[in-house]
């Protein structure tokens, strides 16, 4: 993987091959990044990443200047992994070893910015728990987003905070905001 911008852009990753993850594609994520960019100031935003695996949506908002950047994953190797490249760039990414549910039915804090990669294979009514985590716990600033990245098997777009949808190649990306 690669930081596609910022302070270290094209600098090149590699995690560990024994991780249980699906990156997001380098196509899929600068394409999320030219929306966010078109919409956001990087240097203000305090972002979750939820399910954050290898750490590459994490890093690419640290590389832009985010300053409060949370990634929670439950697999331990990918948090000792994100923790290690973030000390060594010096990136303000904060890691925690959770279950994502229950971080997100126990954390008393708010975001700008909330993106979530969960596995592909977790159920619609897993994906649709996740938003409505957020938006019951109150999670998210009132100005704020929540992003869901998903395969095209999967439909969120009846619940009631979902704004938008984006397809890049075998990702999509589902928007969510408070009404």
């Amino acid at each position: 993987m690669r930081i596609i911008s910022g302070k270290y852009k094209g600098k090149r990753l590699t995690a560990p091959k024994k991780l249980p993850v699906r990156p997001t594609t380098d196509m899929a994520k600068e394409a999320l990044f030219n929306i966010l960019n078109n919409r956001f100031h990087f240097d203000e935003l305090k972002v979750l990443d939820l399910f954050s695996g290898t750490g590459n949506i994490s890093f690419e908002f640290a590389s832009r200047g985010s300053q409060q950047i949370t990634a929670v994953d439950a697999f331990q190797g990918c948090v000792r992994y994100i923790s290690k490249t973030a000390q060594e760039l010096e990136f303000p990414i904060d890691t925690i070893k959770s279950d994502v549910f229950k971080f997100l039915g126990k954390t008393p804090e708010k975001f700008d910015l909330i993106f979530a990669d969960p596995p592909y294979d977790l159920n619609t009514e897993e994906f649709l728990k996740i938003a409505d985590l957020v938006f019951e716990k109150e999670i998210l600033w009132e100005d704020g987003v929540l992003i869901i990245e998903h395969s095209d098997q999967t439909d969120l777009s009846e619940h009631p905070q979902f704004s938008e949808l984006r397809k890049y190649g075998g990702s999509i990306f589902s928007f969510f905001e408070i009404e």
